[in-house]
């Protein structure tokens, strides 16, 4: 019997593939690939060949070890978190539609891969690798649309900060003043926005609007929703472009969630609907159609259909009952989802520092940003309760299971709160509250099993080990804080 790894490279039409991308490679003059996959973080991690070796990797992958996808970090106790120095390697196959010519470096092309267990492995050889948090949201999704006849779609706000460097060296101050959508501020970081913006249109973003925000140094650029796997690769690919832009200008793209109390944070809220059918369609971003810098896959959005979560004809405002009752599931677990959506010990200095918008209940409203949740327009929900260090493949996966219930149990999300939460918490209402530390987050997701079946396999274990080790560090840490509080108190 194949196994996963065997039926993946022997998919129909992708020998085919294989040879557009070498036909590819050689006109563009294209000399290395990157060989890419994303950690539990959301880290981009892999390796490098030389292009003259396409048809062999493509075939037969490469291996690199399973701790890998745990960023190959040690806890502290020196230990390698996930998986010991004794694990077998992992399998990377690379995907040849998602191919694409950086064009930030045009000698080099990038690929997504998809990981697989050693060929060699006692237990499931050649099986899918569960900690592979990309390949889960593709399967998870696939097993969602076939359960349900609905797909999700996604459009992600991306805040992050562009900060100077100080005499040392170390990113510290932000490039420009925290006025919020005002053009001079977003007028001083041009050569920056627009130089992303380039990369990011060539690379398959069509992107539709961006402001300053306000925070220093802060911008958000958007690009059009799509698909749940193909925006979270658009996100990753983002930041990549970020990141190569920053240095090309000699500062710093900080996606660190709150580097500055008193001003906003950098959230990234998830925008979402599900929808029935649709189609695929080429969307020109600023190519040459004839002449794309990757495969045409990478410039594909899915366009049509139904979607369910628009309002029924009788209440403008009110989403419809299949919408209505996979955000039940959305509220209903939303606790365990903030140890996804707001993943760092530092993003819960943005949920107490709440004069800045930072949702911290578990409640949802229209247009009310007071809530973790809100309908943003007709036909969609803006989960609010997500920051820019999120890792939008477990995002993703996890938002599955969470809909996935509120489908199966039609669950009831309560009514809308159109008031301020805390003028209607003054009032009496009983509303839960977020977690407000890591810590607390992680034993909401440990007691969910739903949130957690978005997790799967090892998946949960690595996210948890990984997570709590974080904790662990930051609790026995002593701060700039607990000297300045402490050293000289006489109890």
């Amino acid at each position: 019997m194949a196994t996963d790894l065997e039926r993946f490279v022997d998919a129909p039409g992708r020998d085919e593939k294989i040879k557009q991308v070498r036909e590819m490679i050689d006109r563009k003059g294209i000399e290395y690939l990157y060989l890419q996959f994303v950690s539990v973080t959301g880290k981009i991690m892999g390796k490098g060949i030389p292009a003259d070796h396409w048809e062999t990797v493509a075939k037969k992958g490469f291996q690199l070890v399973y701790g890998a996808t745990v960023n190959l970090f040690t806890d502290r106790a020196g230990n390698y978190l996930g998986y010991g120095p004794e694990a077998a390697e992992l399998v990377g196959i690379p995907e040849p539609e998602t191919f694409m010519q950086l064009t930030l470096a045009p000698q080099i092309g990038r690929f997504y891969c998809t990981l697989f267990r050693n060929r060699e492995e006692k237990e499931d050889p050649g099986g899918y690798l569960t900690s592979d948090c990309r390949g889960n949201l593709r399967r998870m999704h696939e097993d969602f649309q076939k359960k349900h006849g609905r797909s999700l779609r996604i459009g992600t706000e991306p805040e992050m900060m562009w900060l100077k460097f100080d005499e040392n060296g170390k990113p510290r101050d932000g490039f420009s003043k925290p006025y919020c959508y005002h053009i001079d501020q977003f007028e001083s970081l041009r050569p920056v926005s627009m130089q992303v913006i380039k990369y990011a249109r060539m690379m398959g973003l069509d992107m539709i609007q961006g402001d300053h925000e306000d925070a220093p140094g802060q911008l958000e650029l958007n690009w059009m929703f799509d698909d749940v796997l193909r925006n979270a690769d658009r996100l990753t690919t983002y930041r990549q472009i970020c990141a190569q832009v920053a240095r090309d200008h000699g500062i710093f793209a900080c996606f660190m969630t709150k580097p500055f109390m008193g001003v906003s944070a950098s959230g990234c809220h998830h925008n979402m609907s599900l929808w029935r059918g649709g189609e695929d369609e080429f969307v020109r971003t600023g190519n040459d159609p004839d002449d794309l810098p990757g495969m045409r896959e990478n410039y594909m959005y899915v366009k049509g259909g139904e979607n369910t979560f628009m309002p029924d004809d009788d209440d403008p405002q009110m989403p419809g009952k299949e919408g209505l009752e996979a955000i039940g599931g959305v509220v209903h677990h939303l606790q365990a989802l903030t140890a996804v959506g707001c993943s760092t010990v530092n993003s819960y200095r943005r949920l107490w520092d709440t004069g800045f918008w930072a949702p911290v209940f578990a409640d949802w409203g229209f247009q009310n940003r007071t809530t973790g949740l809100r309908v943003s327009a007709p036909g969609r929900f803006e989960y609010r309760s997500v920051d820019s260090m999120v890792n939008p493949y477990l995002m993703g996966t996890t938002l599955l299971a969470a809909m996935d219930d509120g489908i199966d149990n039609k669950l009831d999300p309560g009514e809308p709160e159109e008031r301020n939460i805390y003028e209607a918490i003054e009032q009496g209402k009983q509303v839960k509250k977020l977690p407000m530390s890591l810590g607390e987050a992680l034993e909401f997701l440990e007691n969910n099993e739903v949130v957690r079946r978005g997790m799967p396999g090892e998946m949960y274990r690595l996210f948890h080990e990984y997570k709590h080790d974080e904790y662990a560090r930051f609790m026995s840490t002593v701060t700039d804080w607990d000297n300045d509080t402490y050293m000289e108190c006489l109890p």
